[in-house]
């Protein structure tokens, strides 16, 4: 299988309640059973295409869903409500608990269109929330569960000391605005010169064509209630993944989720020299690489238990 080869994308829209969300799919181009399907979670300020599908001229693998799809995997992501393509005229800020209801709405469709059984569920920062609320609600839903850039209490996330100074802003109202300024700020405030210049501008230029503001639920959730996850209800195979700079995902925090989650098939995996958008940084290979090694780890044939 070459990089090269196309993957063809299709739209998808589905219902959660009265609201329409977008849902972008890429399968595998393998023969064959796919090896699985994976629902990939944006963040807090961007919708999903621009995470997950980003094309840059000069950037091999640019697009983690064709990276994926040309190994064998299905692929799909979704714009949480308030972003993007899905709506955004609700008067409501889009919280983590509203994103795990667009989950709930996304993974029923993409179960009932594809009959595919419990997917791997890849979530990034607040995205990590949402998808580890998810998998609260939804166990039978997920098969496999990576957190990247996650947070649980904030303890330890110097990023998270700055934008808690801007809350009453962010309670004031539903929507932020973004601009090219603030993408910008995503790969400066951890540690400069962990993406290419080339990788910032096409992420912000593929951002603000479908942005130009977001909602602020997920910031003034991290901001004001965390923790709002719980590991021990966590019961999914897990990957921690966190990057060596990154702001959000403080360490200590991230190990004392990490040795409460009850299923013993987990692994924390450091990425060095990431800071906190890990698709769109310099060693972008190693997230795929990490990702990909934990959806194709086999299931444990002995648990010590009597199985």
């Amino acid at each position: 299988m070459t990089s090269e080869q196309t993957v063809t994308g299709v739209e998808h829209w589905t219902k959660k309640g009265d609201v329409n969300l977008f849902l972008w799919e890429k399968r595998a181009v393998t023969p064959g059973r796919p090896l699985g399907t994976v629902l990939f979670v944006h963040g807090s300020s961007m919708a999903s295409q621009p995470t997950f599908d980003l094309k840059v001229e000069g950037r091999p693998d640019s697009s983690v869903m064709d990276w994926f799809a040309q190994r064998g995997f299905d692929t799909w992501c979704v714009d949480m409500e308030g972003y993007g393509r899905s709506d955004k005229n609700r008067d409501i800020n889009c919280d983590i608990a509203n994103g795990a209801d667009d989950l709930s709405a996304a993974s029923d469709y993409i179960l009932k269109t594809r009959d595919c059984g419990p997917m791997l569920v890849y979530g990034i920062s607040s995205g990590a929330l949402r998808a580890a609320a998810f998998a609260e609600r939804h166990p039978e839903r997920v098969k496999r569960l990576a957190l990247d850039a996650f947070v649980w209490t904030g303890e330890g996330a110097p990023t998270l000391v700055e934008r808690r100074k801007k809350l009453p802003e962010f309670q004031a109202r539903n929507r932020r605005p973004i601009d090219r300024a603030f993408v910008h700020s995503i790969f400066n405030r951890d540690h400069p010169d962990t993406a290419e210049k080339k990788v910032v501008e096409a992420f912000a230029d593929a951002i603000l064509a479908l942005d130009d503001s977001v909602p602020t639920g997920t910031y003034v959730d991290m901001c004001s209630k965390l923790p709002v996850v719980d590991p021990l209800k966590i019961t999914a195979p897990t990957v921690i993944m966190r990057g060596e700079f990154d702001g959000i995902a403080g360490m200590d925090d991230l190990i004392a989720f990490f040795k409460k989650l009850p299923n013993a098939d987990k692994q924390f995996a450091v990425m060095a020299g990431i800071s906190h958008a890990s698709f769109q940084q310099k060693n972008y290979m190693m997230a795929y690489q990490i990702l990909f090694n934990f959806f194709t780890q086999p299931e444990p044939v002995y648990r010590g238990d009597g199985h």
